[in-house]
């Protein structure tokens, strides 16, 4: 049996003689033609529309505390600014992942409520202050990083003097192009919980712990990557991580298919991004968007120790994860 015709028998035929006309013809209804601009989709190398930057804790801190002032608590459901790529608007602080940095006053609340998007927080300064994942309610304490796990009710709270300070890390960009996240609200400000032992919660990486593992690790440089207790990460989008640097010599230079969000928890030194200097103490916060070479250099005066979150989990689970050197051929399938 013969397919019916599939051609619209009343439309009329325009009058088509060069390729200019099929272009902006076929564009009119909708059918642009790739050919004239395959390299933009088909790129001969990784191509973000972001950038290297860096924001230094020194000037930012004073708007976020000054936020903390005159943003009342009513006012803010989250207390944040936002690290935005200067190439890109919020959420981008890479192509795929976000940052920002938080704050929480004493005696406050950060109401409770839960999300679609997976998020990491890494404690920067301050005393007395907690988070409340799901009714575990965990004290923060500098250098250690607490996970939220995608749709966990959770809020943050505040005792003691002066602000509580942390760096949020999360999946925001990926919901650009997966249009599905979105947020409840609890009814009340504090979801019920108890406090828990943060040396024992599957949530909570001691930064006390971490730095021990590193320091054991032999050589001027090591990375560990934070990981759950079978091994597995963390998330299905993000991974933490821990770098140290001993003082005077440099990590390995990468380049990788990943992108990643760095925050100098001590020390100072600088980085080789494609080979633009720049150069950072405790305290600052820098991005390296994906197939960037980079490598880091710890100053001459103590050892530097980095934290970082990427998106190698979801690039890797998606086929995607490559690295300078890497043997192709063992992709084929």
């Amino acid at each position: 049996m013969a397919l019916p015709q599939t051609q619209d028998t009343n439309s009329v035929t325009p009058n088509i003689e060069t390729v200019d006309d099929v272009i902006n013809g076929a564009s009119k209804v909708n059918a642009v033609p790739l050919w004239p601009q395959m390299v933009k989709y088909n790129p001969p190398r990784p191509n973000p529309r972001c950038i290297p930057h860096i924001w230094r804790y020194g000037e930012v801190r004073p708007y976020l505390v000054r936020a903390g002032e005159l943003v009342k608590e009513k006012d803010a459901e989250r207390r944040v600014l936002m690290l935005v790529n200067p190439e890109r608007e919020g959420p981008y602080t890479t192509d795929t992942l976000y940052a920002g940095l938080q704050l929480v006053m004493p005696n406050e609340t950060a109401p409770a409520h839960r999300h679609t998007a997976f998020a990491m927080r890494f404690i920067i300064e301050g005393n007395g202050g907690f988070t409340a994942v799901h009714g575990k309610r965990i004290q923060m304490n500098r250098g250690d990083v607490i996970l939220t796990p995608t749709w966990n009710w959770h809020d943050h709270g505040k005792d003691g003097s002066g602000p509580m300070i942390w760096l949020d890390g999360l999946d925001l960009p990926s919901f650009i192009h997966f249009p599905v996240h979105f947020v409840e609200h609890f009814d009340k400000p504090r979801y019920p919980a108890d406090d828990v032992d943060t040396g024992q919660s599957p949530i909570v990486f001691p930064w006390i712990r971490m730095k021990k593992q590193l320091d054991d690790e032999p050589g001027d440089w090591a990375a560990k990557e934070y990981r759950k207790a079978d091994g597995s990460y963390v998330s299905k989008t993000l991974g933490p991580s821990a770098e140290r640097i001993s003082k005077g010599t440099s990590s390995m230079a990468r380049r990788e298919t990943t992108s990643s969000v760095y925050h100098v928890i001590a020390g100072s030194g600088y980085s080789n991004i494609n080979d633009e200097k720049f150069e950072w103490k405790q305290g600052d916060t820098f991005c390296i968007p994906s197939w960037y070479k980079y490598q880091h250099f710890a100053g001459r005066d103590e050892t530097v120790y980095l934290y970082r979150f990427d998106d190698k989990p979801m690039i890797e689970a998606l086929g995607f994860y490559r690295y300078e050197g890497m043997d192709t051929e063992m992709l084929v399938t």
